[in-house]
C-alpha cells in the first residue's frame, strides 16, 4: 500500500488506517462479538499495509483496547503504529449508558497506563483527546497529555472533534500531531476551516466514519435494513424518511464506482485520499472481505470530471447525531 506520515513530523503508515471500535462496540450489539475473527481482521490489516490502528478506552467500554492489545501479541505490535485515545467515560446503569466528557490532569495522567496495561504495550504511537472537556480548559488538559509524550508513555498526541481555537491553544501548549474527526462525502463541515487550518500546519486529519457509517456502501435502503441494538437506529439521518431522500447520494457515488470497475467504498473512500496529504481515512470493518476492498481504494485514480461530480453531492437529510 502506498504510504503517507501522520502529519509532517509523524510516523509513516499506510494511506488508510483501521478503526476497531466496531468490533466490540456500538455497531450491531445484538449479534455476538467474534473475537477470533477480529483478531484475524487486524492481523490482515497490517499484512495490506494498514498499519494505523485506531482504539479508545471508552469503545466497550475497555473491551476494544484489549482485543487489540490481543491481536499485537506475539510480535504484531512492532509493525503497528497504535493510536487510542481518553477523554471520553461511560456512565450510567444498564439501559441508560451515556458518554461525558472528563479532560481532567489526573484522568489524563491514570487512563494512559490503564490503556498501556490493556494494549499490552510501553507506549502508544498517538494519544488523541477523544473530545474537549467544556468544564476544563484545553491548555491544562494538553499539558497532561504533553506530559505522556515526556514519560516516553506516547510518541505523539492528537485532538479529535476540535475546532481551529482549541487546535491553536493546544498548539501554544505542545505540538498538535493530528485531528480525528468525522468527515465522509456526506459529513464535510471541517472542510470549511479545520482541514485548511491542519494543511497550513502539517497536522494529519483522520476521518472517522469516512463511509457515512456504512450507508455509502449502498448497503441499506431502508430503516429496517439497520441490525437490533445498532446505534445507528438513534441517528437522525438514518429515520425513513430522511434516508430515502439520501439514497441518491450514494446512487451517485455506486454509478460512479460501477463506471470505474470498482465499489462504493472504494470510491468514497478514495475521494477523501484524494483531498490532500496527511488525510488518512479510518474506515472500520469486522470482516476479512470488506477489509480487502477498503484496501483497494488506495489503488483508485479519480479523474477530474469523477472529483468534481462526487465534490457536487447534495447535503444530506438529517444531522449527523
Amino acid at each position: 500500500m502506498r504510504t503517507t506520515t501522520v502529519g509532517s513530523k509523524g510516523p509513516e503508515v499506510g494511506v488508510l488506517g483501521l478503526g476497531c471500535m466496531g468490533m466490540s462496540f456500538a455497531y450491531d450489539m445484538a449479534a455476538p462479538r467474534d473475537d477470533k475473527t477480529s483478531v484475524s481482521v487486524i492481523r490482515q490489516a497490517l499484512d495490506l499495509g494498514i498499519t494505523l490502528l485506531d482504539t479508545a478506552d471508552v469503545y466497550g467500554p475497555y473491551l476494544n483496547e484489549e482485543l487489540v492489545g490481543r491481536a499485537l501479541r506475539g510480535g504484531h505490535r512492532e509493525r503497528a503504529v497504535l493510536a487510542t485515545k481518553v477523554g471520553l467515560v461511560s456512565v450510567g446503569g444498564p439501559g441508560e449508558v451515556r458518554t461525558v466528557s472528563d479532560g481532567r490532569p489526573e484522568h489524563v495522567r491514570a487512563s494512559i497506563d490503564e490503556s498501556l496495561r490493556r494494549l499490552g504495550s510501553d507506549h502508544v504511537d498517538l494519544y488523541q483527546l477523544h473530545r474537549v472537556d467544556p468544564d476544563v480548559p484545553i491548555e491544562e488538559t494538553w499539558g497532561a497529555m504533553a506530559e505522556t509524550v515526556a514519560a516516553g508513555k506516547a510518541r505523539y498526541i492528537g485532538l479529535s472533534e476540535a475546532s481551529v481555537d482549541h487546535i491553536k491553544r493546544a498548539q501554544s501548549v505542545h505540538p498538535v500531531t493530528s485531528v480525528q474527526s468525522e468527515m465522509s462525502l456526506w459529513t464535510r463541515e471541517w472542510m470549511t476551516d479545520v482541514l485548511p487550518y491542519c494543511q497550513e500546519q502539517g497536522i494529519a486529519f483522520l476521518p472517522f466514519s469516512p463511509l457515512g457509517k456504512g450507508f455509502l456502501t449502498g448497503r441499506f435502503t431502508s430503516f429496517d435494513d439497520l441490525p437490533e441494538d445498532d446505534f445507528r437506529r438513534r441517528l437522525s439521518r438514518f429515520q425513513q424518511a430522511a434516508l430515502r431522500a439520501n439514497l441518491a447520494i450514494a446512487g451517485k457515488v455506486r454509478e460512479i464506482a460501477e463506471r470505474m470497475g470498482a465499489t462504493p467504498a472504494q470510491v468514497a473512500l478514495a475521494w477523501l485520499i484524494a483531498q490532500g496529504p496527511y488525510i488518512i481515512p479510518i474506515p472500520g470493518t469486522k470482516t476479512s472481505k470488506y477489509l480487502a476492498d477498503n484496501a483497494g481504494s488506495a489503488d483508485i485514480e479519480l479523474s477530474t470530471e469523477d472529483l468534481a461530480e462526487l465534490d457536487a453531492l447534495p447535503t444530506p437529510q438529517g444531522g449527523r447525531y
